[in-house]
């Protein structure tokens, strides 16, 4: 029997628990054998790889516990759904805040990141609308070819002008460049919003060419992103503020990388 087979064991009564009090149970029961020295940090750690709406680096795709609520400082587990059908457990809400003290060191690490790259995006975002809006031009071009688009490292152009007619730069996926993907690139505050008309501007700009790209510092009403899914003559892609941020940390647009960490966890398989 695994540690996780011992807690769905203990979990099936309905009653839940701590990951002490878990522990406990298993030890009552003679479920499982510990030959960790610190056993109830292993039955955290089993509780939460496998708890429903944990997810960080380590935590495992199978799900069989869930976070039902707290008894002081921690976390109350029991069964998932499936689990309660088989076993007869009364459901509960699941809308519960994990606990801080419960959380693994990968949890706790993860969620910094999660924190830093935050904080990161705002600074990119506000780094961009400091510079002239023909560097933000480039910036796509030079963002999009990165990202694998264009048949070279020189397949993509910046045409913006005051009169542009919508399209601010060009990248050709093949040599011959018979295929073009029409970019336009808008480099707004946060409050000024991207409406449906604009994009409607860009699509009757992008004429006989089938893929656009509209990207800006700023976001996309309700109307512009429907009017974007039912888009069937052209296939336009929209990015904001934050998807632009988010893929120039991936491919390192305009960063530096200072320092790389790499989570390790123990292998329970090989020590058992």
């Amino acid at each position: 029997m695994r540690i996780v087979d011992a807690l769905i064991e203990v979990l099936k009564d309905g009653e839940p628990l701590t990951y002490k009090e878990a522990y406990k149970k298993i030890i009552e029961k003679k479920l499982y054998s510990f030959g960790a020295k610190d056993p109830e940090a292993a039955v955290n750690a089993k509780l939460r790889c496998h708890c429903d709406g944990l997810e960080f680096p380590g935590a495992s795709p199978v799900k069989y516990f869930k976070i039902i609520g707290q008894q002081g400082k921690r976390n109350l587990y029991g069964l998932l759904k499936e689990h309660e059908e088989q076993t007869g457990t009364k459901k509960k809400n699941n809308n519960v805040k994990s606990s801080d003290d419960d959380m693994l060191p990968e949890e706790k690490i993860d969620l910094t990141y999660l924190f830093y790259k935050s904080k990161l995006k705002k600074q990119i975002l506000n780094r961009i609308m400091e510079c002239h809006p023909s560097f933000f031009e480039q910036l796509v071009i030079n963002l999009l070819l990165e990202m694998g688009y264009g048949s070279d490292e020189f397949s993509g152009h910046v045409v913006g002008k005051p009169h542009d007619g919508g399209v601010d730069g060009i990248i050709y996926e093949d040599k011959l460049e018979l295929s073009k993907i029409y970019i336009q690139a808008k480099r707004y505050d946060e409050k000024n919003t991207v409406g449906s008309a604009m994009l409607q501007s860009f699509v009757g700009a992008m004429q006989d060419v089938q893929k656009g790209v509209f990207i800006t510092t700023s976001a996309f009403t309700k109307e512009a992103r429907r009017y974007a899914e039912k888009q069937q003559q052209k296939s336009l892609k929209l990015i904001d503020g934050d998807l632009l941020a988010e893929l120039m940390i991936k491919y390192g647009i305009g960063l530096e990388k200072v320092q790389t960490y790499t989570i390790y966890r123990i292998n329970e398989d090989y020590f058992e």
